[in-house]
């Protein structure tokens, strides 16, 4: 018989015959190993054997039988049909002459490759297929060795095509059990459980935004990752600077990674349930510290992604493992991506929280949207009888055998896992909401109880108790026109950059450093520069502990801002994305972590030691030099030239040049490799003097809150001056006409960021009479600026022509 197929002779359009996984296989080693990808050597069991197994043992009728009285509505007999199909298929004797077959490609798999060690992996003809591409239905088994050991798992792999969740996969997709047959890869095994294994995307999988790769992995043995075991590092490239710079990798994200999985001594010699076969063993502490691969092996997978991409002509999801033997790297798996690809990218869905409650916990937050419910905490698949339509699904994880029950919860919330594990996958899939990697989600949440789920607050979810109200919002993009006026955003989160990119704009006209340094960092900078001097023990220590992959503990704040801001200059990339440098102030300083020590007291910290009078003072110009460094590090070595710098609070115009000139320091040059330099106008010398301040900068954004509260000495926080408070002052109005004018006078550039014009139309107007070259608005805000201004622009040219 002919029932084997070396990969070597497999294409995509052998689908049929050798299922989705074996056909993407053999398509990748075929035709992507010419171009350096390394896809592990193998076979192929195909189809056609599956179904002689079926009849030479005499069970097809049978089997259909056993299935006919599945229970397609509620599903109450599933465990019960699928254990008596998988017994069925187990009792049948392996046909001797495919048994022969089998071991002989085998012993020229071991001749060819030099390895006696297999992988055997089930692969469906319907799997992995564009628009329905659930993985793990059926069964895997590593590390399979010996003659007798394969053609055992071979038997074992045509049971598992009847796996409770695969028959309720085919049974969701309308696929007819009895015209589903199923292939066998034997694939040489990559030893990834003595070094690291993961996953990857060619776009970011939460937002669908195409221009970056997503590689995330953890040590050991892949499972941990896809089941969510661990919280995994994450790796984002930016893919059109693959090759082009020096750091395309624009994003690292060490996950904890506190379990690894390898094999156990018993798999070395039997075939074992797949579950049996491996052990988590505890990750030392020291490699738990340890990125599990190093910038140029993951450049060398987003290029692989990249060309992975190209030849299918579709975004993909694909498996990596690194062999601890050899050092290398190796592509497994390969399938379409079918979230994204099949979304109506005109629409953009906004959920908003009205109010917000009593955090329970929160974690990584996926699907941009809010729900409600009764939470349902689930210890195992075994309950899911449990869970009611609507009803919020809690656990510690997820696989593959959680998949029949997903679809009815509301959302999802893990424990464990990251954006790649197994419920975060399948989440996108069916389209609920999930936090996954919560920590403390299973003991916070009571049984029951009345809970809000929001993954529309940025990278972190939040579970909320009770039910607390949401606004929900869809936008059609193709229906708005942009004005003449450019709209821009005003940003501080470097996590909402990818989804709103998707909006109608013109970049970033403010992206807030402090806010960054905020969230990203929470320490103060004078305290990692001078950490060796820092007399709080109790902060030395937590710093220490969320720095110890850092030696030097000033790279941790270049690092961590450089890569925030790279992410956001990424999303818009190449339009504009404005950064002003720090403005917090002194007091808002003295609250980060080790602030304490290097911040003054002052009586009134809103026009005290802020903004650029920080920055060359011995008080802060170190921390000036760290965020320099990070600037120039994002436009530099990461290649985003589109980032400008703005300059805060800057007092007189020998500020400026003193600002000025220590940038030029620190290799912040205006002019050199395209750089602009900004100045806010928040003082009323900024704009009496507009044209003398643009002497130094290329252009201004109008800081409406700060001019008001100065041009009328009245605190913005104070309650008892809100009456006084008032962007429609004739004097703070009367500032603004003369920064833009002097500003137009000069030749310089002149935008406002603020919510005065998306709340106030007459406010538009204002600005757009006085001749104004671009508006900021915060994201829920831009649309409604984007009509303002339109409507204002066409009234001014009806009233003209």
């Amino acid at each position: 018989m002919n029932s084997t197929r070396n990969f070597s002779e497999i294409r995509i359009t052998d689908l049929p015959l050798v299922g989705g996984k074996n056909a993407s296989l053999g398509e990748m080693y075929s035709t992507l190993s010419t171009v350096g990808i390394c896809v592990p050597d193998g076979f192929a069991v195909t189809a056609d054997a599956y179904w002689y197994f079926l009849d030479s043992g005499g069970i097809r009728t049978r089997l259909s039988d056993v299935l006919s009285r599945l229970d397609t509505k509620t599903f109450s007999n599933l465990a019960d049909v699928g254990e008596q199909a998988r017994q069925l298929l187990m009792d049948a004797p392996f046909p001797g002459e495919l048994r022969k077959e089998i071991i002989q490609n085998y012993r020229q798999l071991v001749e060819r490759s030099g390895n006696t060690s297999m992988a055997v992996r089930s692969s469906a003809t319907a799997e992995d297929l564009p628009g329905a591409s659930f993985a793990g239905q059926q069964e895997t088994f590593l590390n399979v060795k010996g003659e007798d050991n394969l053609v055992k798992a071979c038997h074992r792999c045509y049971a598992s095509l009847f796996t409770d969740r695969a028959i309720k996969y085919r049974s969701d997709n309308n696929f007819e059990h009895m015209k589903v047959a199923l292939s066998i890869g034997v694939q040489v095994m990559v030893r990834s459980d003595l070094a690291s294994s993961g996953v990857m995307f060619t776009m970011d999988p939460d937002s669908g935004f195409e221009n970056v790769v997503l590689v995330s992995g953890a040590w050991g043995l892949g499972e941990n990752v896809v089941q969510g075991n661990v919280n995994t590092d994450e790796f984002l490239v930016y893919k059109p600077f693959l090759g082009k710079t020096a750091r395309p990798v624009i994003s690292h994200k060490l996950g904890s990674k506190l379990k690894t999985m390898i094999y156990s001594e018993e798999a070395e010699h039997e075939v074992m349930k797949p579950e049996d076969a491996i052990v988590n063993t505890d990750t030392p502490p020291e490699k738990q510290k340890q990125f599990v691969l190093n910038d140029d092996e993951v450049i060398q997978l987003a290029q692989w992604a990249c060309k992975i991409r190209e030849h299918y002509h579709a975004h993909m999801d694909i498996e990596w493992a690194k062999d601890g033997e050899n050092g290398k790297l190796y592509i497994v798996q390969a399938r379409p991506e079918t979230v994204h690809s099949s979304k109506d990218k005109n629409l953009f869905n906004k959920h908003t929280l009205l109010k917000k409650g009593k955090v329970l916990c929160k974690g990584v937050g996926l699907g941009d949207r809010i729900t409600s419910g009764k939470a349902r905490i689930l210890n195992s698949s075994s309950d899911i009888a449990k869970l009611q339509e609507g009803e919020i699904l809690v656990t510690e994880r997820t696989d593959p055998d959680w998949d029949p029950v997903m679809k009815k919860a509301a959302a999802i919330i893990t424990d464990q896992g990251g954006r790649t594990s197994h419920a975060a996958i399948v989440a996108r899939e069916v389209g609920t909401i999930a936090i996954v990697g919560a920590g403390n989600a299973t003991t916070t949440i009571k049984d029951g109880q009345v809970i809000t789920v929001s993954a529309a607050e940025g990278d972190t979810g939040y579970v909320y108790d009770g039910k607390l109200e949401w606004e929900e919002t869809t936008i059609d993009m193709s229906r708005i026109k942009m004005p003449e006026t450019e709209v821009m955003f005003i940003l501080g989160h470097p996590g909402q950059a990818f989804k709103y990119s998707f909006l109608p704009n013109n970049g970033v006209g403010l992206m807030r450093m402090e806010f960054i340094i905020n969230n990203a960092i929470g320490i103060h900078p004078m305290a990692l520069y001078h950490f060796d001097q820092l007399v709080d023990p109790k902060a030395k220590k937590e710093i220490e502990e969320r720095t110890l992959s850092y030696p030097d503990k000033k790279d941790y704040f270049i690092n961590r801002l450089a890569e925030a801001t790279a992410m956001i200059s990424a999303a818009f990339y190449p339009k504009d994305v404005i950064v002003r440098m720090s403005d917090f102030k002194s007091n808002e300083y003295a609250n980060l972590l080790g602030g304490q020590q290097f911040e003054p007291e002052e009586e009134n910290p809103m026009i005290g030691f802020r903004g650029a009078s920080r920055y060359y003072h011995p008080l802060y110009r170190e921390g000036f030099e760290m965020e320099c460094s990070a600037m120039k590090l994002v436009r530099e070595e990461m290649g985003f030239t589109n980032v400008k710098l703005m300059i805060p609070f800057c007092r007189t115009v020998e500020e400026a040049e003193k600002v000025c000139g220590l940038m030029k320091e620190q290799g912040l040059e205006r002019g050199k490799n395209a750089l602009e330099l900004y100045m806010m106008v928040e003082i009323p010398s900024n704009a009496i003097l507009a044209e003398e301040f643009a002497k130094h900068f290329d252009g201004f954004s109008i800081g409406s809150n700060d001019l008001t509260q100065l041009t009328l000495g009245a605190d913005r926080d104070s309650a008892l001056l809100s009456h006084i408070f008032s962007p429609f002052d004739p004097a703070v109005m009367e500032l603004i006409r003369m920064a833009i004018k002097k500003a137009k006078r000069a030749g310089v550039k002149i935008g406002l960021c603020g919510q005065a014009p998306s709340d106030y139309p007459e406010y538009a107007q204002f600005l757009f009479e006085c001749g104004i070259d671009s508006i900021s608005f915060s994201p829920d805000a831009i649309i409604k600026g984007i009509d303002n201004l339109n409507e204002i622009e066409s009234k001014f040219h009806i009233k003209i022509s």
